[in-house]
């Protein structure tokens, strides 16, 4: 087995972000395009790494023109590097404010399961087998 580190983990992700992936809101998965792949992905993203990595799962409110924008997922891993591999997705002067660390949703995931499956079954394909998540 080939070691992992995290320009083949970014690889894989950039790899297998896609619309059918995208957050399903109508506005994030109307605007997603191949030239703004992580867009609508920061949620599933962020879940991906925490299987990965472990860490802390965190989030933060999206702000627009002084108008929140829904929110930010990201991880802060066990050595307290925070690491975003989707924030390249704001392209319009969005602000993420109010940042603090969540619980992992318990399984089965309440929201977007079946993407975040899609998402770690494509990524797998690209590093192979991804560990279980920790909850």
């Amino acid at each position: 087995m080939v070691p992992w580190n995290l320009i083949a983990l970014d690889n894989a992700l950039r790899a297998s972000w896609a619309a059918d992936t995208c957050s399903p809101d109508d506005l994030i998965r109307a605007g997603w395009q191949p030239g703004n792949p992580a867009w609508g992905h920061c949620d599933i993203t962020a879940l991906v790494v925490n299987d990965i990595f472990g860490g802390d799962l965190m989030v933060g409110e999206v702000h627009l023109n002084g108008e929140q924008h829904g929110f930010h997922w990201w991880n802060r891993l066990p050595s307290c590097i925070e690491l975003d591999l989707t924030r390249e997705q704001f392209q319009h002067g969005q602000t993420i404010t109010a940042a603090r660390s969540v619980t992992r949703p318990p399984r089965p995931l309440p929201r977007r399961r079946e993407e975040y499956l899609l998402l770690r079954e494509r990524v797998a394909k690209h590093l192979g087998h991804l560990p279980e998540p920790s909850v």
